[in-house]
Order: C-alpha cells, then structure tokens, then sequence
C-alpha cells in the first residue's frame, strides 16, 4: 500500500507587534494577503503549490507571530540559507518589513524552522 501524500501547506508570519493599535485588522490581513499570494506566484510552476491550488476548498494555512520586525527579518534570512523558497513582504513606500508567506510545501520540510513561533492571537 502507497503511503499517503504528505500535507502541503503554507506558513504565515506577521510581526506581532503591528497589531492594533499600531496597524488595524484589516491592514494585518491585506499584508499577510499580499505576502501569500506573492509566495504561490513566485512558486506557481513548482509541483507541490500546484498541488495546494488543486486543494481549492481545502488548503492548509499556519498563520504565526514574530513578535517584530528584526525577528521576522532574521527569519526571512535563515529561510534563504537553507533555501526555503519564501517572500518577505515589504510594505512601500514605508519600506516596512510586515509579512513573509513560505510557498507551499509538505509540512514535514519547514516545521522545525517555524517550531519557535507561536501561533497568531
């Protein structure tokens, strides 16, 4: 018996310390949106994002926390040396470090890099 696929999903990370009051809910989600849909882009041609979008109704999100910018920074950074594709979004023209989205991938391949996150309150 084949062994069943492994879950693809994607992870979120929003610093923490944009939350109201600083930044408004709605504008959190927009760059996290913004952050996601950069990531599947950039991915678009890579077999497990195309897995992802053929899970239409059922898609697996992670949205965790940093708790500022320099951590999500330093994130962004480690993901790069050990060559996680992900997009580090930047909001302009503050040039302001918000979001970054992994493009979706087996669950198994980035959990440890993301195991000292907690999740989005």
């Amino acid at each position: 018996m084949a062994a069943p696929a492994p879950r693809i999903v994607q992870y979120v990370v929003l610093r923490a310390d944009l939350q109201a009051p600083a930044w408004s809910r709605g504008a959190l989600v927009a760059q996290a949106c913004h952050a996601c849909l950069a990531a599947v882009h950039l991915s678009r041609e890579q077999a497990d994002t195309q897995r992802y979008l053929q899970q239409l109704d059922s898609m697996a999100t992670v949205v965790l926390q940093a708790p500022d910018e320099e951590s999500l920074v330093k994130l962004s950074q480690r993901l790069t040396d050990e060559q996680v594709d992900h997009k580090l979004w930047v909001e302009q023209p503050e040039n302001c470090p918000t979001c970054l989205a992994l493009r979706p991938c087996p669950k198994e391949q980035v959990q440890g890099l993301m195991k000292n996150l907690k999740l989005l309150k």
